[in-house]
């Protein structure tokens, strides 16, 4: 499965295999907090140039205006210190008043929408791998049918080579892999024991990874519990997540294992039909859900952070800096743990062009599309608002060019969204090089290369923080730089966005690491643009732009009235 995230860094670096990550992480160093938005001349880390970019605008004397950027995601934590101020809020709707005040079917959508809510106020966590959905879904209509006497038309064509894509993945030879669940299953069970063998030694049941760098001990049962725990925790990037983290995140990674390996033979539960009880099959059904946007905070965690490196708050000194200064988060949690699901990401995007947005980040995907049209439909109903879609690569480190990841800007009519961009993973080269070992790229299908590795924003918590790393981190780096630019030029179109961002990244003339094979490459054959993205190259780009966006016109207010002339006091009245 072509996954963007896990809930938790410690069970596997967003989809890139837990224990294939030790044999090159030790030679990695650590970033500081933030390095993703330095500047690499002045810091030495391969930032964005944030500061200079502001800096620049600051030179110009130019007022920004906010802007709304609608991350479709797993939640977020609303009460969280960092992204409380920084909420989109419905304006045409009262709170809590159970009525749909603006008449867009959605009730007390305050500040987003839960697409994976049941009316009854229970939530959608887990979920379902599309690849079972789409072979058990399909398998009565296509596996007994002869492909050369069949006729197809565009839609069933599709629907059936998916099919066979599926049956391979979910039955076919290359599945399964008896001997790693076995070794997997077998790490599990020595690191709960080492656990407990620490909590002991430690006199408390929960610490961070980082405090068994400095614990030591002379018992030789100890010193092999805490090597083993520490090693992983440090070659998964995991010392800022807790012993509890890591091994739920650990033991989440094996039960979704084991669910993969039970595919072939039962069809997979109904997770989310049980709870949303929308009719799947009509789109017209499209009122359905809750405005729950956190659900949990372990649902939320990943929703959380991504918001956070767009748009945590720059002026209270807390915790870290979002991208952009005058941004509000609109949330449309449609991203369960598992895959999601084609209509409630349709649905997402056409609720935020409807509802203001103007930036969408999508830090997800999968391998496979059974309603692509639907998706399809929303893109281009977003590309008619003007709205900039911006999307996570995946962290397979797999080429995009030979593969599939969806949602995806090439649609089944073979027009390619306008209003598009895909962001490949990059890193700082005394970390673990510019490119990261995890992302997916591609010549023709990824756009450019943002920082993805290491980096530190909100978690739920009130006033939490992590490291994480993926393709969903440094998708929303590229949507902060195009609400910074948005803000500040606000009369440049979703496709001037876009050509901004790709004609501004930096060039890299050094060689790269190609993720899938190892080989020393260029950027520039990994993907369209060759470069980095760079903020600060970017605003001045826009500077020079003449703008193709409408603005809506100014409200013209009433003349005021003229002061009535005052009455002169007569002697006798």
């Amino acid at each position: 499965m072509n996954k963007h995230f896990v809930l938790f860094i410690a069970t596997v670096l967003f989809c890139f295999p837990l224990l294939a990550q030790t044999a090159t992480s030790t030679a990695k160093k650590d970033v500081p907090k933030g390095w993703h938005l330095q500047d690499q001349q002045d810091s030495g880390y391969a930032g964005i140039s944030l500061d200079k970019a502001y800096a620049f605008l600051k030179s110009q004397k130019r007022k920004s205006q906010t802007v709304v950027v609608a991350v479709i995601d797993s939640g977020i934590d609303t009460l969280h210190e960092d992204l409380r101020s920084v909420l989109w809020t419905n304006a045409k709707e009262i709170p809590g008043n159970g009525i749909d005040d603006d008449k867009n079917g959605y009730i007390d959508d305050i500040h987003g929408w839960n697409f994976l809510g049941g009316k009854d106020g229970r939530n959608v966590e887990k979920d379902s791998y599309e690849a079972a959905r789409v072979y058990h879904r399909f398998k009565g209509d296509f596996e007994n049918i002869d492909p050369l006497v069949v006729k197809f038309n565009k839609e069933s064509f599709y629907l059936y080579n998916m099919w066979l894509r599926s049956k391979q993945e979910v039955a076919g030879e290359k599945k399964g892999n008896g001997a790693e669940m076995i070794m997997m299953k077998r790490a599990y069970t020595n690191l709960l024991k080492s656990d407990s063998i620490l909590r002991k030694a430690l006199g408390k049941d929960t610490f961070a990874g980082k405090e068994l760098s400095e614990f030591k001990s002379e018992q030789s049962d100890v010193k092999k519990a805490r090597s083993a725990l520490y090693n992983l925790m440090l070659n998964n990037d995991a010392l800022e997540a807790t012993n509890i983290e890591f091994l739920e995140g650990f033991g989440d990674y094996i039960r979704s294992m084991e669910q993969k390996e039970d595919a072939a033979g039962k069809a997979p539960e109904n997770f989310r039909g049980d709870i949303v009880k929308d009719n799947y099959q009509d789109f017209s059904d499209r009122y359905y859900g809750n405005n729950d946007i956190m659900a949990t905070a372990k649902s939320a965690l990943h929703g959380t952070h991504v918001s956070g490196i767009i748009a945590a708050s720059r002026q209270n000194d807390k915790g870290s800096d979002g991208v952009a200064d005058n941004v509000k988060i609109m949330t449309l949690r449609a991203v369960p743990d598992g895959d999601e699901h084609d209509k409630d990401i349709a649905l997402a995007i056409r609720y935020a062009a409807d509802n203001g947005a103007q930036i969408i980040n999508m830090s997800f995907g999968k391998g496979f599309s059974p309603e692509k049209k639907w998706v399809d439909e929303a893109v281009a109903y977003a590309a008619q608002k003007g709205v900039l879609l911006v999307h996570a690569a995946g962290n397979d480190a797999k080429n995009l060019d030979t593969t599939f990841n969806y949602p995806a800007p090439l649609s089944m009519e073979g027009n390619r969204a306008e209003n598009w961009i895909t962001v490949g993973a990059s890193g700082d080269p005394s970390a673990g090089g510019y490119t990261a070992s995890f992302s997916n790229y591609g010549k023709t299908e990824v756009d450019v290369f943002a920082p993805g590795v290491k980096i530190y924003a909100p978690v739920p918590g009130g006033n939490t923080y992590q490291f994480l790393q993926g393709t969903s981190m440094a998708s929303p780096v590229v949507a902060g730089v195009a609400a910074l630019l948005l803000e500040y030029f606000p009369t440049l179109s979703a496709k001037q966005l876009k050509m901004v961002i790709e004609q501004s990244a930096v060039s890299l003339k050094d060689s790269v690491r190609n993720p899938g094979t190892g080989e020393k490459v260029l950027l520039s054959d990994l993907c369209r643009t060759g470069g980095l993205v760079n903020a600060f190259e970017a605003v001045k780009l826009a500077s020079t732009i003449k703008g193709e966006r409408k603005l809506p016109a100014p409200v013209s207010k009433p003349a005021p009235k003229p002061a009535a002339t005052p009455v002169k006091k007569t002697k006798g009245f």
